[in-house]
């Protein structure tokens, strides 16, 4: 099943590329198809799972050719780990797919083509057991993610935000690189599974540890390296927003969790006091930083900042319940804030300005689309019976463990996340209809079709979390060293 989720988005690709330019629909047509398929696949996969925290659907790939005593095969696996992050990508493209459907209006096959590339990409991140495999997909994500903001970004600044994005992560994944050069040269293997058990000097450890910290880091991104994150987010299309917002950024969580507590166990513990204090930092400046924002996309980019701080406070809480609630919160994360990118996108789409001030009373205006919006933001506020709820209670559980003040400073974040979410809410759909706007007209059958899949996941494993939990916990039992 593995082979068939990488072949999937291969075919599709190679699909679009024969279609004619010019038939626009049989072109998003067929991108969506294909998603659907990739989607079904890894499905079947999570179907397949024994539920045990071994790799399974290990397959061996020779991926540099008369190199194989130096470097070795490749190999791509799938645990409770990564393969919630695989269903989670492949449920995010067919829904870019949808929501882009009318928006993008010019090389329409490019932009179809960066996004199969993309998940392809994704799936090999997610999956692959070998740092040096890792780096390559790792970077080239960077490359349909900044053309995708930089040709399709909706505003002037595109190109600029575009470049942000790209330096900005590129140059943190040099300090990566040259961690992998100096794992090697101790131990002569990239082979994740090798590495595990090679043995490793304490000191080399703290310096390996650093070079995956400033890379992982930007990606999450943990303050002070977030700067790129709300231009990011505010020029690219909504496609964009939510694979940046949904998965992307889960790359640095996931990398923290895959590599840093088991290969670097000793430079993580000693680490973890300064992450625990740059995540408070995140958490507390993120929210209040969300607070004072005018623009509907900044506001929900800010907020992605403060939430992955509570998701590095859980991973480096040394507690099994702090791994299992990062995980989590990633996941709940990639939902309802990929629906909140969808929301606000609707607004632009019908009004052309994504400041707070032009909207008033929406719910009057577009009864159904201020349902889903009160429901999104009472999710993003980590509301009871949503998934961001599960997350947040248990990260906090490892926090209090971890230290009292902590998870004291941490709580203030599902404080601050209340009082901008109901803030924003009653600004923008409570009210007299705002004067600025003519016509509101509600969402369509379309629009809905891609937002009700996010809101029932999120509300059902807010209900059952044990569909994730379950899974999720014999691995990270494995994983970390402390167990």
């Amino acid at each position: 099943m593995l082979e068939l989720v990488f072949i999937l988005p291969l075919i599709g690709i190679i699909y679009l590329i024969i279609l004619p330019r010019d038939n626009t629909v049989k072109l998003k047509k067929a991108a969506l198809e294909w998603s659907l398929f990739t989607l079904t696949a890894t499905i079947l996969l999570w179907a397949s799972f024994d539920g045990g925290g071994q790799f399974q659907a290990i397959k061996k790939f020779e991926w540099i050719p008369g190199l194989e005593p130096v470097f070795g095969p490749a190999l791509f696996a799938v645990d409770g780990i990564s393969i919630f992050f695989l269903i989670l990508t492949a449920l995010l493209t067919p829904i870019c797919i949808l929501i882009s459907w009318n928006s993008i209006k010019f090389l329409i096959k490019e932009f179809l083509l960066c996004l199969l590339f993309m998940e392809f990409l994704l799936i090999g991140v997610f999956s692959v057991l070998d740092l040096v495999g890792f780096y390559i997909l790792f970077e080239g994500i960077l490359i349909p993610m900044f053309l995708i903001i930089g040709i399709w970004g909706s505003r002037e600044e595109k190109v600029q935000a575009s470049y942000y994005f790209f330096f900005y992560t590129f140059i943190g994944s040099v300090f990566m690189l040259l961690a992998i050069f100096t794992l090697y040269g101790q131990t002569g293997t990239t082979d994740y599974q090798a590495l595990c058990c090679a043995s490793k000097d304490a000191e080399l450890q703290y310096w390996v540890f650093l070079g995956f910290f400033l890379s992982l880091a930007i990606k999450i991104p943990k303050i002070p390296f977030h700067i790129w994150l709300p231009q990011a987010h505010v020029e690219a299309p909504v496609a964009g927003s939510v694979i940046l917002a949904g998965v992307l950024l889960k790359l640095g969580g996931y990398g923290f969790i895959r590599f840093s507590w088991p290969l670097l166990p000793e430079a993580s513990e000693f680490f973890a006091p300064l992450i625990q204090t740059l995540s408070i930092l995140a958490i507390i400046y993120g929210s209040l930083t969300t607070c004072r924002q005018v623009d509907l996309k900044r506001i929900i980019a800010y907020s992605s900042v403060a939430h992955m701080g509570l998701v590095t406070l859980g991973i480096f809480s040394h507690t099994i319940q702090g791994l299992v609630a990062a995980i989590f919160l990633m996941l709940a994360h990639g939902l309802v804030s990929s629906a909140l990118f969808i929301a606000v996108t609707l607004l632009y789409e019908r009004h052309h300005t994504r400041l707070v001030k032009y909207y008033r009373g929406m719910a009057i205006t577009m009864p159904l689309y201020g349902i889903l919006m009160l429901t999104l933001v009472l999710a993003n506020a980590s509301i009871p019976l949503s998934c961001n709820f599960i997350g947040e209670f248990i990260s906090l559980l490892a926090a209090f463990e971890y230290s009292f003040i902590i998870g004291l400073l941490a709580s203030l974040g599902m404080v601050l996340s209340a009082g901008y979410s109901i803030y924003l809410y009653n600004r923008i759909c409570f009210g007299f209809p705002s004067r600025y706007l003519y016509f509101s007209r509600d969402i369509n059958r379309r629009e809905f079709y891609t937002l009700f899949p996010l809101v029932f996941l999120i509300f059902l494993l807010g209900v059952f979390p044990f569909i994730i939990i379950d899974v999720v916990q014999s691995s990270v039992i494995r994983v970390e060293p402390y167990a």
